[in-house]
């Protein structure tokens, strides 16, 4: 956690989920200039003569140095060979708010913990606050989700109750609003369970989930709610993203983002990407 601007944050874990290697960065810019046989790695000098057989393809995935890629991304800058190698990251715990940074980057896949299929949790504690519970039910309910980056519970608290209002107001402009919160077979627990919004609540949490049900209230959440997420760069992508967001002048949850993602980011690739060009 760290304090920024008088809140208090909390900071995004990063696994590395795979990485395809270098070697294929190397074959590929040695395909450019026909030079096979200088490779360093004798895997690549045995391409000149035969097309890699399997056991060739592993051992050039495991290449963890190559002269040729030092000397054409920090000499000529042939950045276009780095676009062979990949990594994927799971990310959990960043906010939307470094989401909307992130769809900045264009040459990436990324994958992201969909509202449109998660809320069900937030919706089920406002739907038994209408039954026997109010507003800080709701609101201690959510609490627990540990759903924000932020980790002061006041301010959590203050984001909860805004959130509760808005689906309240929601409540009384739809006619038929469980229509859109609950699932079909779990409308029964509404009269069940009537005067009991714990009880409720439990029922409609081990019941079935109304589909989509985040269609109808994405606009109650904001750039404050964790997200989680897999992406994934080829190399000179991320040569891009980690010189852009481990930057001062970078908003402060994406450079945290950046660091975590350097972290576990192999040697081999950072000497690639992040030294400084050499005289």
């Amino acid at each position: 956690m760290e304090d920024v601007y008088g809140i208090e944050y909390s900071k995004p874990e990063v696994v590395l989920l795979q990485d395809t290697g270098i070697g294929v960065a190397e074959s590929a810019a040695r395909t450019c200039y026909d030079s096979f046989t200088n490779s360093e790695n004798s895997v690549i000098k045995d391409i000149e003569n035969s097309m890699p057989t399997g056991a060739m393809c592993d051992e050039i995935n495991d290449i963890e140095d190559s002269a040729l890629l030092d000397d054409l991304a920090w000499t000529y800058f042939h950045h276009s060979i780095l676009e062979h190698a990949n990594l994927s990251f799971l990310i959990r715990g960043t906010s939307r708010g470094v989401l909307q940074e992130h769809a900045r980057h264009r040459l990436q896949a990324i994958s992201v913990r969909s509202t449109r299929y998660t809320m069900s949790s937030l919706i089920n504690a406002f739907v038994a606050s209408k039954h026997g519970g109010d507003r800080d039910f709701f609101i201690d309910k959510i609490l627990l989700l540990d759903m924000f980056v932020t980790c002061d519970e006041a301010y959590n608290r203050v984001e909860i109750g805004g959130m509760y209002d808005k689906l309240d107001f929601q409540f009384t402009k739809v006619e038929d609003f469980y229509s859109i919160s609950v699932a079909k077979s779990s409308l029964p627990f509404l009269e069940e369970f009537s005067d009991d919004a714990q009880k409720l609540y439990d029922a409609l949490q081990s019941g079935k989930k109304k589909r989509n049900v985040g269609d109808a209230f994405k606009h109650i959440i904001s750039d404050n709610v964790k997200v989680d997420m897999v992406v994934t760069f080829n190399l000179r992508s991320l040569k891009n993203y980690f010189t852009l967001r481990d930057s001062g002048a970078a908003f402060f949850q994406i450079r945290w983002l950046a660091q975590e993602m350097m972290k576990v980011t192999p040697q081999k690739y950072l000497d690639l990407i992040m030294k400084k060009k050499q005289d």
